[in-house]
């Protein structure tokens, strides 16, 4: 816990409260749509934490439901159009997290806020890929998944727009694929972010205490799905996220004394 300890801008209360809101609140969106964690969490915790840190307690936060649900479901996964996707992702990860590491972290802001204003925008307005969803396209994705994934934990965000909108299967299959995915891309992240340092005790020991809000939040977003229309929920989805991001825009750091 040294780094609530020592944050100079905010008290340790107040630090950690906006870190647990975080992780609620995410939780909240990824139980009732099954995605959007790090696309809520990421932004609101860039407010008080380092990034590289935010991108750590992801990680501790979300890999035991992945590895969980991927073991469950890998064996349903049609692997020939998996690994295209995760061999582009292992690919490029490492240059993402280099840029995580080195980019000014106020510019690391921006391009957080401008890729979930992106994301949302396409997936809000019904966007789709209309070209041909074949191997080529599965390693473009998967590399620039793995890119994003690195710089921000939104690895999900090119799959979401480009990948899923692209392909034909069932539902059903589309859901064992994607699951075995993430739970081997996680795999794949996580021993990226310990060889660079990035994930380490301190991280995961910071981390440890966001789980159980995290996970208070996917239990109650998973009961409330079924009260309402899943495209209901999923406007909501897309307003929490933006909002999210518009709160983390560096252009108030300013007016609300982040600065």
């Amino acid at each position: 816990m040294e780094f609530f300890a020592s944050h100079a801008a905010f008290s340790l209360d107040r630090t950690f409260a906006v870190l647990a809101g975080a992780a609620l609140l995410g939780g909240l969106v990824r139980g009732f749509t099954g995605f959007g964690f790090a696309m809520v969490f990421m932004p609101l915790a860039g407010l008080v934490a380092p990034l590289s840190l935010a991108s750590a307690m992801i990680w501790v936060m979300d890999a035991p439901f992945a590895l969980v649900l991927g073991a469950r479901h890998g064996r349903k996964a049609s692997w020939r159009e998996v690994l295209p996707l995760l061999a582009g992702a292992t690919a490029l990860f490492p240059a993402g997290v280099w840029l995580l590491v080195n980019l000014p972290p106020l510019s690391m802001r921006w391009i957080i806020a401008l890729l979930i204003f992106g994301a949302v925008a396409a997936l809000a307005t019904g966007w789709r890929w209309h070209g041909r969803a074949g191997t080529p396209l599965s390693l473009g994705v998967g590399s620039l998944s793995g890119l994003i994934g690195g710089l921000s934990q939104m690895g999900g965000l090119p799959l979401a727009i480009f990948w899923l909108s692209a392909q034909k299967k069932a539902p059903a299959q589309m859901r064992h694929d994607l699951i075995a995915y993430f739970a081997c891309a996680t795999i794949v992240s996580g021993v990226t972010l310990w060889a660079k340092g990035i994930l380490n005790p301190a991280s995961v020991t910071a981390a440890l205490p966001l789980v159980v809000p995290y996970g208070l939040g996917v239990l109650i977003g998973s009961r409330l799905y079924g009260l309402a229309s899943d495209a209901t929920f999923r406007r909501i989805a897309y307003v929490v996220i933006a909002l999210s991001a518009l709160v983390s825009l560096p252009l108030w750091d300013g007016p609300l004394g982040r600065g």
